[in-house]
């Protein structure tokens, strides 16, 4: 018999109360969300030798066209738009907040040999493959380990003032390299620890994603879901998680995968469609919000930008990708001069739509744009995405948005 012993009355109460809220003030209630989150304590107590429903002949997932993406080597995305928005110059200093592999650093280097990289990323993976790329250029790049909220301190150590970069490019959500270890956890395809921790095992005290989906109540989860995963059918799944959970703990990801599957008719494990009507998981979306919420993902990403814009020059230059619409929201009204920590701030496009109803979305974004507080200035007149070649060479980066503006 499994017991759960929840200690998350007070996470559970900021989550409700922060959800009652706009989605899009991630300034304030994803910090709070989150930050509950961490005293999560979570005690398995077996009365039989620990047993799990993987080892008892889990439901092998249908391999579908995504599979391909994990036979790819890295490939950055975009990395051409990338540059040329960058611009970089000789003698410049640029920060790569998510160096990953390294494909956006190398490029920039070798667009111009004679600038300095501030390479940073949260996932001692990629800083490991950041201290081996500056043996190959050890006057161009320095590694730094750390996350979005601390960039200010690591900066400072390496000796960077604020107001002294050139450029900084941020490079949000998951990377090729994590999605494609079984280990850390995040590919609902590959079979591995239920963990989705972007730091590794660096805070052996931080949520895994396996703590939260087997402490966590039935509303609690539903909202996660919901808030993170854009997903419809949250409550469904919540309530299937619960009811497989009190059999056996819930610790590998396909079986998360099969137990959120099992909520749906057969017919409907792949009918959703990608951007490329490619058939996708079910379990798609509750993998997202799973690691959204454990990486305080949306948190650190508006902690990011606003450590950009204190570091950059004026006349400096911001180039942000975006995979989803949660992410791409929160850079797109930083760059227009929203607080987003602020709900009173965030009726612009309703006041829009009032005054203006036959206002397009690309309208409503240039006329936000055009009143909001003059700190940027967009390099390009909408937001780029992938070409088609881009896409096809790279499955993987088909969501990807870019946005890029200079620093006033």
């Amino acid at each position: 018999m499994v017991l759960f012993r929840y200690s998350c009355r007070l996470y559970k109460r900021l989550l409700l109360s922060s959800l009652e809220t706009s989605s899009i003030n991630v300034g304030i209630w994803a910090r709070n969300i989150h930050s509950s989150a961490e005293g999560l304590e979570v005690t398995y107590e077996y009365g039989i030798k620990k047993q799990t429903m993987h080892n008892h002949g889990v439901q092998k997932l249908h391999q579908s066209a995504n599979d391909e993406d994990c036979r790819r080597p890295h490939i950055p995305v975009m990395v051409n738009e990338v540059v040329n928005c960058l611009s970089p110059q000789q003698g410049q200093h640029m920060l790569d907040m998510t160096f990953g592999a390294g494909g956006h650093t190398t490029a920039l280097l070798q667009k111009v040999t004679d600038i300095t990289v501030y390479a940073l990323d949260r996932d001692p993976a990629a800083y490991k493959i950041a201290q081996q790329l500056s043996e190959s250029y050890p006057k161009q790049i320095q590694a730094l380990l750390g996350q979005f909220s601390q960039a200010e301190t690591l900066l400072i150590s390496a000796g960077v003032e604020p107001g002294t970069l050139d450029g900084v490019l941020l490079d949000a959500g998951c990377s090729s390299m994590q999605l494609d270890t079984p280990e850390r956890g995040f590919s609902l395809r590959k079979d591995g620890p239920l963990d989705m921790r972007m730091d590794s095992g660096r805070y052996p005290d931080m949520p895994t994603a396996a703590d939260v989906v087997n402490a966590l109540d039935q509303q609690a989860l539903a909202s996660i879901l919901r808030t993170y995963g854009e997903e419809r059918h949250a409550k469904k799944i919540a309530s299937a998680v619960v009811q497989a959970r009190s059999i056996y703990p819930i610790t590998r990801t396909q079986q998360l995968a099969s137990i959120v599957a099992g909520a749906f008719p057969a017919g409907a494990l792949y009918a959703r469609k990608d951007l490329l009507q490619r058939p996708t998981h079910v379990a798609t979306k509750t993998f997202q919000a799973l690691r959204i919420f454990v990486n305080d993902e949306l948190h650190e990403l508006y902690v990011g930008l606003k450590i950009a814009e204190k570091f950059l020059k004026p006349g400096g230059r911001l180039v942000a990708l975006s995979f989803h619409s949660l992410e791409d929201r929160v850079i797109k009204r930083f760059l227009q001069g929203i607080d987003v920590s602020e709900k009173s701030n965030l009726n612009i496009r309703q006041k829009i739509r009032q005054g203006q109803k036959n206002y397009s979305e690309q309208d409503v974004e240039e006329f936000s744009s055009e009143k909001s507080n003059a700190r940027w200035t967009s390099i390009q007149k909408k937001v780029l995405t992938p070409q088609a070649a881009d896409v096809q060479e790279n499955p993987r980066g088909r969501s990807a948005k870019l946005r890029a503006a200079i620093k006033l």
